[in-house]
């Protein structure tokens, strides 16, 4: 074993060693019983609620190289009491790999994300789920790609924009590398959700609407993009250039920040700001009749 697995496996043991500590008997309905020197459960204690032997998850905490299963890792998360982001560090210090998931939550959106969003002014934002769902926006996003207030959940998926609005197509001129880019990086979040109904439905409508998306789904692609560029041409902006961001929210792994950079130079930023000037104005007018 390498010194990297040495230490992967030496962390996992003081983790496992720090939250055993943390919990009382009576937090996990264990009787707390005589001549208890030290806080927290014993080793023999968490192997009862994890379903082990007591030697099987000393060795655990020993830092020995063992086999693990992901039903154990469950298991031991639930004994241990573990909270999402505990859940995951587990699995990644045992097994390299995150947790699975069993279901998709609706995700929720932090009023200081939504403040950042607006505060970007001239850059269209928006903050997208893993399903690809577009969840939350700025108006600068609104005015380039549409009103997201006026459409409906499914239309504001951005696969299914892509594979069934004409505008998607008109205003994109690298439609295909982006509906490719964009189905790739769907594929990589299915791998994650397999077992939801949700997914096999999305996929089945938009095979029977689009032979695109039956073409391209049929490569197997995986993408987890962080990056890329996008010309388009606008019906009321005219040519538009943007450098394309996909950044990770630290509160969730599930969500993700779009951000269309407009391009130095181009003449985008220009652009979009003059649209904004009257709507900025008119909102104020609206408050001041207010």
């Amino acid at each position: 074993m390498n010194q990297l697995e040495l230490d992967r496996h030496h962390e996992l043991a003081e983790f496992l060693r720090s939250r055993r500590a943390r919990l009382s008997p009576e937090q996990v309905g264990l009787p707390r019983g005589a001549r208890r020197r030290t806080p927290g459960l014993r080793r023999g204690e968490v192997a009862v609620l994890t379903g082990v032997s007591p030697e099987w998850y000393t060795w655990l905490e020993q830092g020995r190289d063992i086999h693990v299963s992901v039903q154990l890792l469950e298991s031991l998360a639930r004994a241990l009491q573990l909270d999402a982001n505990e859940r995951e560090h587990l699995f990644l210090l045992a097994l390299r790999q995150t947790p699975p998931v069993a279901t998709f939550s609706p995700p929720t959106i932090s009023p200081t994300l939504q403040q950042f969003l607006d505060q970007l002014e001239t850059t269209p934002a928006c903050v997208v789920d893993t399903r690809l769902n577009v969840i939350a926006w700025n108006t600068a996003h609104c005015l380039v790609f549409g009103d997201y207030d006026r459409l409906t959940e499914r239309e504001r998926n951005l696969l299914w924009r892509l594979f069934t609005s004409p505008m998607s197509r008109q205003i994109n001129a690298e439609w295909e590398v982006t509906a490719q880019i964009i189905l790739a990086q769907f594929r990589a979040g299915y791998a994650r959700f397999i077992n939801d109904p949700w997914w096999a439905e999305q996929i089945v409508a938009l095979s029977q609407i689009s032979p695109e998306f039956r073409e391209f789904w049929a490569r197997h692609d995986v993408i987890n993009a962080s990056e890329g560029q996008k010309t388009m041409h606008h019906p009321r902006l005219g040519d538009l250039a943007f450098d394309i961001l996909w950044l990770q929210t630290g509160d969730s792994g599930d969500l993700r920040l779009l951000i269309h950079t407009p391009r130095r130079n181009s003449g985008t930023a220009e652009k979009i700001a003059q649209m904004l000037s009257p709507m900025a104005s008119t909102e104020m007018s609206e408050k001041g009749r207010a």
